[in-house]
């Protein structure tokens, strides 16, 4: 009965694995969870959990962050690390990418010298295919000792195979037949033991001090393991198992070396046809990775992406226009059929359609640009962004690893400042969250539209184009002025993966995008919504009652007091200055705020942009104030959740007050050269 208990108990299932080898998709299709899938690190910062029933065997799956090594020096390898160390995990389900098993091996040699039980999920398999590439599946588990399961994530093929592999194998004793054909020489019994076994020098360290430990901690676990760290000079390990008297030589480069030697050994047996690779890859990255050639290229790549965004997506959002003012039209028509007063129709139709509306007209450029983002992720580009500005991010302070997070904002802050977990140093994740709020982000493109296609007529699309190129270098700007200022200035180096460009997959680029979709429409359900009625409500009223003039509202009356403040950034109108207040909740609603201020119920139809255009004209509102503006928007206080989330990832609010400051000065300055030195030259 007792044994028959413990085999029905739930069993705790981890997932490790490189990044973008698809274990998070894997673990997914396990799941069901719709997490997000990127082609580069870091994205999984945390540990993700799930349920799965097979056999009548209840699991329990644990998604762990994409590492390297075990090695504990970045946040993801540290919590990957005390998870896999933990009585919280049974089995470890090593994903390997099998279109890169030199890169892959390296950590599943790592996880076998644990000696918990591994089981290999050998992804991405079609990938090895289509190089004309094969795998000796029978022969790896010969070498390496544990079950190799090919699987694939994307066509969820192989999933039974593996947890079955997985089930039963959760006793470590119960091992494959490890079998080389080298000469083994003293190290016969080793070989037939382990899948890597050192040199005789190292081999005799470590037995050396496996007694050692075995006298001073007759409790540990693993000895081998712990040996194995020691020798590679594991502060953890060392830390928590001094041994006195012990100062071996550095063996670190050394067992580094031992490990990608038997590495080759088994990708010469197991890999077939490996020198028919194709080279398509190299011969990409010598433009797409050149030293000269790779910034200018990601910009004109970003540029046309902003093209398509303005071309195709205008000429979706002209149906949603027309929809829009059909629909006004017939609310405000039933409204007045059913004798409704002119306040609620107000509010309804100027307020809450004027305001939502007006938002989700933009709908169409908004899912262009997430389907463009997310084909250059999954395609494997943005890795190689990050590589091309790794010299520049060294040369500022930053290691080139925050570009990631930084790389993020185009799409959505929020998780961009969560992304900087991945760094190590806690000044490189301070530094990279208060910079990445100037990267600007998708609900930035709403007012870039509407003021470029109102002000720049053909030149609409460079304008809202130039507003990334100014994020970016005052994002790089900043991060040096305070890396100079700093005590401690250093200059990092990135190591990451590039990997094999591919194919992006339907159904990931569709999870991306309904995932951003979502959220815009949920933003547009919710935070715009009750901005629009609260913005609403503070036009019509003041502290008399209902007004008939807006002017004298709430809202114009705290305008009013900031127009000599805002006056030398040409942004001095109580109404622009309603709207930016307005979007610190959320950047979109800066346009919405404008639709319900001077009264244009679908702002962003011809006839719309042409009455704002007048209104604006008929105080002395040009081009010059609109660029202003812009560069205001794209730079000054970042919304709502965004300030929640640096204050979070901080822990500190005078950091996120701080953020608020710097961003809002910034704003100020640029706002204030670019209007002055403009209105100088036009």
């Amino acid at each position: 009965m007792e044994n028959n208990e413990t085999e029905r108990r739930e069993l705790r299932v981890a997932f490790i694995g490189n990044p973008n080898c698809g274990k998070t998709t894997l673990f997914n299709a396990y799941t069901g969870a719709n997490l997000k899938v990127a082609n580069w690190p870091g994205v999984t910062v945390e540990k993700k959990e799930g349920s799965y029933k097979f056999q009548g065997q209840e699991f329990k799956l644990i998604d762990l962050p994409g590492i390297y090594s075990l090695t504990s020096y970045t946040m993801e390898e540290r919590v990957s690390r005390m998870c896999i160390l933990s009585d919280e995990v049974d089995v470890i389900v090593d994903v390997a990418d099998a279109s890169a098993l030199e890169r892959n091996l390296y950590l599943t040699l790592q996880l076998i010298e644990l000696g918990k039980p591994v089981v290999m999920a050998l992804n991405m398999m079609d990938i090895v295919e289509e190089r004309g590439m094969e795998i000796d599946l029978h022969r790896m588990q010969e070498m390496l000792g544990i079950p190799v399961i090919p699987v694939s994530a994307r066509k969820k093929t192989g999933l039974e195979q593996l947890m079955h592999a997985v089930l039963h194998h959760r006793d470590a004793s119960a091992r494959h037949r490890i079998e080389h054909h080298h000469k083994v020489g003293e190290n016969a019994q080793l070989h037939a033991e382990y899948a890597l076994v050192y040199s005789d020098g190292i081999e005799e360290e470590i037995a050396r001090l496996e007694n050692v430990f075995e006298d001073r901690y007759p409790d540990m676990t693993n000895r081998r393991w712990h040996a194995i760290k020691y020798l590679e000079n594991d502060s953890d390990v060392m830390g928590e198992f001094p041994v006195e008297s012990f100062d071996p030589e550095s063996f670190e480069s050394r067992m580094i070396n031992e490990k990608y030697d038997f590495i080759e050994e088994v990708i010469a047996e197991v890999l077939v046809n490996r020198d028919e690779k194709s080279a398509m890859t190299d011969r990409i990255d010598r433009v797409l990775t050149h030293r000269i050639w790779g910034v200018p290229v990601f910009l004109g790549i970003m540029a046309l992406v902003f093209a398509l965004t303005f071309t195709v997506g205008d000429w979706l959002k002209g149906y949603f226009e027309a929809a829009l003012e059909v629909f006004s039209d017939g609310v405000s028509g039933l409204l007045s059929a059913v004798g409704a007063g002119e306040l609620i129709t107000s509010l309804l139709v100027d307020g809450i359609i004027a305001g939502v509306g007006g938002i989700l007209t933009f709908l169409p450029n908004i899912v262009i640009l997430f389907i463009a983002l997310a084909v250059l992720e999954d395609s494997g580009y943005m890795s190689r962004v990050a590589y091309v500005m790794d010299g520049l991010m060294g040369k500022i302070g930053l290691s080139g690893r925050a570009f990631i997070p930084m790389l993020l904002g185009f799409g959505c802050t929020v998780p961009a400042v969560m992304a900087s977990r991945a760094l190590e140093d806690k000044r490189d994740r301070l530094r990279t969250m208060f910079v990445t709020p100037f990267m600007s982000c998708s609900a930035r493109l709403p007012v870039y539209v509407l003021l470029s296609q109102m002000f720049f007529g053909k030149w609409a699309g460079i304008a809202a184009f130039s507003m990334y190129v100014i994020g970016l270098f005052m994002a790089i700007l900043v991060a040096l002025i305070v890396s100079k200022c700093s005590k401690k200035y250093e200059e990092h180096t990135l190591l990451i993966e590039l990997p094999e460009y591919k194919t992006p997959n339907p159904h990931t680029i569709f999870i991306y995008v309904w995932d951003k979709v979502k959220d815009y429409l949920t933003k547009a359900g919710t935070t715009i919504f009750l901005a629009s009625i609260v913005l609403w409500f503070l036009l019509n009223f003041n502290q008399h009652g209902l007004v008939s003039d807006m002017g004298e509202s709430f809202a114009a009356g705290i305008a009013k007091f900031l127009v000599p403040v805002m006056k030398p950034t040409g942004l001095g109108y109580w109404q622009i200055i309603v709207a930016l207040i307005s979007g610190i909740a959320a950047k979109e609603v800066v346009v919405s705020s404008m639709s319900v201020l001077y009264g244009v119920a679908n702002i962003s139809s011809a006839e719309g942009m042409a009455a704002l255009s007048g209104a604006l004209g008929s105080v002395g509102f040009t081009a010059v104030n609109a660029y202003a503006m812009m560069i205001f928007v794209l730079l000054y206080i970042p919304c709502v959740a965004t300030l929640a989330t640096i204050k979070r990832e901080s822990g500190s609010v005078k950091f996120m007050l701080g953020t608020m400051a710097m961003q809002l000065l910034t704003a100020w300055i640029m706002s204030a050269l670019v209007f002055n030195i403009a209105s100088l030259i036009f």
